[in-house]
């Protein structure tokens, strides 16, 4: 679980499409961190999250598409650039994995494991603002239409 949780949010800053464009680390960093996406992987694996300019992750995972959510968190210095890589550093592993990040538009994005292009996810960023927003702003006008209904009968 954990090394899934890794490589999806490395993915996150870390393909497959003839309009993408191949981002550097630096790029890559720059178009994600601080930004809240969602995903959805390959093996159906699905979630949201936010990568930090530290290098840590939090957000959420439900693998393989089936299941409940979960929260899943890793520490300050998990992504880092390596050479002209962006890896994850997991304890515990034997290597560290790598990965190519392909921007899509100004958007989303699609990251894969180095050397596994089938290995992918595909990245679109949210704004969770809007989304309260549009939320609050539906309940009053529901409940608006219910009363004005009751008091006409």
């Amino acid at each position: 679980m954990l090394l899934r949780v890794a490589i999806v949010s490395a993915l996150m800053l870390g393909a497959a499409s003839a309009t993408a464009e191949e981002l550097n680390p630096e790029q890559a960093r720059a178009f994600v961190v601080g930004k809240l996406f969602s995903y959805t992987c390959f093996d159906g694996t699905a979630g949201m999250g936010r990568v930090f300019a530290d290098g840590s992750v939090v957000g959420t995972i439900r693998p393989g598409g089936q299941g409940q959510v979960r929260f899943a968190a890793l520490p300050a210095g998990t992504l880092r650039v390596t050479g002209s890589a962006m890896c994850a550093h997991l304890a515990g592993l034997p290597v560290e994995p790598c990965f190519r990040v392909q921007k899509l538009d100004y958007h989303s994005f699609r990251g894969s494991i180095a050397g596994l292009s089938f290995a992918y996810c595909d990245f679109t960023q949210r704004n969770p603002r809007t989304q309260l927003t549009g939320a609050s702003a539906m309940r009053p006008a529901a409940t608006t239409v219910a009363a004005a209904r009751q008091s006409d009968d």
